[in-house]
């Protein structure tokens, strides 16, 4: 098989989705040092689950090659929301690397479409 850019950029959605699925899960389970981070940034319980389902959502649409912009561009709001509290609340780099990841994935898929 040859490799283009067309069919790395499709491996590097389905990373993606496969993290934001994760993390989407995750926050929709609402328990453990999740549910802490977001009381400890002052954000209501529901704004957890409501990432929650924007990740699971963004997951959907990034191995679509009709939906990846979308995909792409709900993921990159939810990282820059996600930098901005990080970065507001003075996070350790542990809790920030993680994040700074997931927009290097996202910044790279969007090249790779050329």
């Amino acid at each position: 098989m040859a490799w283009n850019s067309a069919s790395f950029e499709s491996i590097l959605a389905t990373i993606l989705a496969a993290l934001f699925a994760v993390a989407g899960v995750v926050n929709l389970a609402g328990r453990g040092a999740a549910k802490r981070d977001f009381a400890r940034w002052g954000y209501p319980a529901w704004f957890q689950l409501l990432c929650g389902a924007l990740e699971l959502l963004s997951a959907a649409l990034l191995p679509g090659q009709q939906t990846r912009v979308l995909g792409l561009t709900l993921a990159g709001a939810i990282m820059i929301g996600a930098l901005f509290t990080l970065l507001r609340n003075r996070e350790p780099f542990r809790h920030l690397a993680p994040a700074l990841i997931f927009s290097a994935l996202i910044v790279v898929t969007v090249a790779f479409r050329g």
